[in-house]
Order: C-alpha cells, then sequence, then structure tokens
C-alpha cells in the first residue's frame, strides 16, 4: 500500500468512527455496535481475519485479529475504541483523537504485518469500554481479554498500547522539535526497550518518540492491567489536548502527518519486538533522568516563545543532576518532576 493510500484509509477509518451511525460509541449501545462494525470491517479491508470477544462487563466487546508468527510467542497492540456516548442534552462526543485516530493506526499497523511470519506472533486488539464508568473497574474491554486471552497468556511478551496520539503539540507557531512529540511511557519496566526506543526516537520524519517514566502519571489507559500482570508494555500518547473528553474532539483537529508518521514508526518498532531476545519485566525500573533529558529538550525548543522557560530548565536540570547512578530521583523530588510535566501538558494543550 502506497503512503497516500494508507493516509487515505486511515482517514476513512477515523471519519466512520466518529460519523453519526457511531455517535459517541459508547459500549452496550446501538452506536457502540456500529463501532465494532466498522472496527471489524476496517481489520478485514486490511487483509486480517478479526473476531469479536464479548466483554460483559460493559455491554459491548473487543475486535481483535491474530498474525501468527514463526515462534509460539505474542506481542498484543492494542488501542480501545469506545468514547463517552451523548451527553444528557444530547450533545455527543465525537472522540476523534480519543480515541479514534489510535485505531486507525491500530488497523494500519496490522495492514503492515498481516503476511509477516518472523519472530513473534502479533494479537492486534481493539478494546472497549476503557472510558469511564468502566476504567479500573474490572469491566475493561482489555481486563476481559487478559482473562481469557485468545492466546496463552504466558506466552504473551509485551503490550503496546496506543492513547490520544492524533494531535500536535501546542498552537501552529510551536517549533515541530515540540509539536511532533509523541511520549513512549513504560520503556524502562523490560530489559533492552528503554535502549531500543531511544535508538528509534527520531526515526520516522514528522515524529519524535520522546520516552519518560510510566510513573509520571497516574495508569491512564489499557496498559494498566498488563503492567499489573507484570507483562512489558510501551505507552504511546501524545498527552491530553484541550478538547480531551468534550464534544469538539473532532477529526478536523487532527494531525493527519503525526498521525501517518505514528503508525510507520509503529511498524518498525513491532518488527523490532517479533525479532528481540527474551523479555524481562522490571518491577522498579526507572527512567526518571531520561525522563528529564526529553522535558530539557523540549524546554530548549521553547526558550524563544517564552521568558519562563529559562528558569523552569533551571529547575528541571537541578533535578536531573540529583538523579542516581540508576536514574532514579530521590523520592523527596519526584512530585516536583509530575507537576513540572503536568504543568507542561496544560501549556501545550
Amino acid at each position: 500500500m502506497t503512503e497516500l493510500n494508507m493516509d487515505a484509509e486511515m482517514r476513512s477509518i477515523v471519519e466512520a468512527l466518529c460519523s453519526p451511525a457511531c455517535a459517541g460509541r459508547r459500549p452496550g449501545t446501538p452506536e457502540g455496535l456500529a463501532a465494532r462494525g466498522v472496527v471489524r470491517d476496517a481489520m478485514r479491508a486490511a487483509r486480517l481475519d478479526p473476531f469479536e470477544q464479548p466483554a460483559p462487563g460493559c455491554g459491548g466487546a473487543n475486535v481483535l485479529a491474530t498474525i501468527p508468527g514463526s515462534v509460539d510467542r505474542w506481542i498484543v497492540v492494542g488501542a480501545h475504541f469506545d468514547h463517552l456516548g451523548k451527553g444528557e442534552s444530547g450533545q455527543v462526543y465525537w472522540g476523534a483523537d480519543d480515541n479514534a485516530a489510535a485505531v486507525a493506526v491500530l488497523v494500519a499497523v496490522g495492514r503492515a504485518l498481516a503476511k509477516e511470519r518472523d519472530g513473534r506472533g502479533v494479537v492486534l486488539a481493539a478494546f472497549d469500554g476503557e472510558e469511564p464508568p468502566y476504567f479500573a473497574s474490572g469491566a475493561m474491554g482489555s481486563e476481559t481479554f487478559l482473562r481469557n486471552p485468545p492466546v496463552p497468556r504466558a506466552a504473551i511478551d509485551f503490550m503496546v498500547c496506543l492513547d490520544i496520539v492524533g494531535h500536535r503539540l501546542g498552537p501552529a507557531a510551536i517549533p515541530d522539535e515540540v509539536g511532533t512529540s509523541l511520549f513512549a511511557l513504560g520503556a524502562e519496566r523490560s530489559q533492552g526497550t528503554l535502549a531500543l526506543v531511544t535508538s528509534l526516537k527520531r526515526a520516522e520524519p514528522g515524529l519524535v518518540v520522546r520516552p519518560v517514566d510510566a510513573e509520571i502519571i497516574p495508569p491512564l489507559s489499557d496498559y494498566e492491567p498488563f503492567w499489573r500482570a507484570e507483562i512489558p508494555f510501551l505507552f504511546l500518547s501524545a498527552g491530553r489536548s484541550r478538547v480531551y473528553h468534550t464534544p469538539e474532539d473532532t477529526p478536523d483537529l487532527l494531525d493527519y502527518g503525526k498521525i501517518a508518521a505514528t503508525a510507520r514508526w509503529l511498524m518498525g518498532f513491532v518488527r523490532a519486538l517479533r525479532c528481540k531476545g527474551p523479555f524481562s519485566f522490571h518491577r522498579d525500573g526507572s527512567a526518571e533522568h531520561a525522563t528529564l533529558g526529553e522535558l530539557d529538550e523540549i524546554l530548549t525548543a521553547l526558550r524563544p516563545f517564552s521568558d519562563e522557560v529559562e528558569l523552569v530548565q533551571v529547575r528541571v536540570r537541578a533535578l536531573g543532576a540529583s538523579c542516581d547512578r540508576a536514574g532514579r530521583l530521590p523520592p523527596s523530588h519526584r512530585t516536583a518532576l509530575t507537576e513540572l510535566l503536568g504543568q507542561l501538558e496544560t501549556r501545550l494543550a
């Protein structure tokens, strides 16, 4: 498939998931059922063989497809397709960035890998029931998946989760060094993954993939059950935009160039994972020093736009100097890092 066709296919998936027929994609509603059909049809068009896995806790179902490998080990690539539905006054929460764009990336990756058999197999998982009131309730589609996986649970070596990957950071005047950023959380939780993500940081034009520590935010998406089960994971997200969880999260605000670059990057990353050596989960892994390095790079790019940046950068570098040899901050300093990142997300929303 040419890049032009891939872009058109991803746009088509986003627009279909954000159409009136799927309005809000709330689990257990006719619109949620229609959204499942969109995902299923898109996977079939991508030369996959999708099937549904009921998720009774939310009244919906996951849409899954498997791509066998040359060994009986598996990588899960997942993105939720549900959203918030409709408000009390009838307004529709369209959920273009959260999470139709990520589903489009998921399908594009599946199409690219559909006939490849080297290394581990791949399970593509479009999860239902990620949004409130189901999140972290035991009713999420990803939790259903782990309770009854389509492949042996002990053979799942890695999970990649995509959520809110479709927007450019900050206003148009912000440089690409910042605007094209995508954050990768959790690489420090498995052997060799942080080095792999770092080596691919600028592998795709139009995208900067920035590894940051998983604990800078509370677990906020479908990677949480996998983390709890001590399965190595990577969470890809651009953070919450100004239209997060509002009816204004519409397809016209997405950055389709960044979405396409994300799909290409993820294709390469999953191919590398399929042939990577054995995985081991690092319960106490840390990427706090790496997080501060990424924050420092972003602030350097932002210095021409704000007089406040220099003072913040001094603080960031002081925190970096306080990390130990393993890259960990002293416990008393960790709240400061979380606060700095929260302020940056707010400024760039």
